[in-house]
């Protein structure tokens, strides 16, 4: 059976991520180094990890298995996940795969440098949308 992985600690879509998966009868693995409370529905597990640097995206890679679902905006995460060949989103709707996820390696690290030669640039990145909480739904239910 599909389950479903979030590095939830700063995910927009939670309740949507909820509600797909208790449409869909989906075990979902909420991810976190805590703050966040437990879910009353039996699907939806709260994983508190360790505090520490990549804590959450180790727990997540451990234990991702092949068609199981990966919600992340964290790049390296993504690619080894999409290794495993897990299925991987971003809260934006947007799908991660083998076909682009080298560009987006690219961009992000091309991205750190200029960030830490322009200090500028820190804080540009787009506000989290309806049309993006849309678009996360509609993908999220594609893959389920």
């Amino acid at each position: 059976m599909k389950s479903i992985f979030v590095d939830a600690d700063a995910c927009p879509v939670k309740d949507e991520i909820i509600r797909v998966a208790i449409r869909n009868n989906t075990n979902v693995n909420m991810v976190c180094n805590g703050g966040i409370r437990p879910y009353k529905n039996d699907l939806i597990k709260l994983v508190i990890v360790n505090e520490g640097p990549d804590e959450a995206d180790k727990w997540i890679y451990e234990n991702v298995k092949k068609s199981d679902v990966v919600i992340t905006v964290d790049i390296p995460l993504a690619s080894k996940c999409i290794e495993k060949q897990a299925f991987v989103l971003r809260h934006d709707g947007d799908f991660l795969t083998k076909n682009n996820i080298g560009n987006i390696l690219a961009t992000r690290d091309l991205m750190s440098d200029l960030r830490s030669a322009d200090p500028f640039l820190k804080g540009k990145n787009k506000p989290f949308s309806k049309n993006d909480r849309s678009n996360f739904l509609n993908s999220l239910e594609s893959i389920l």
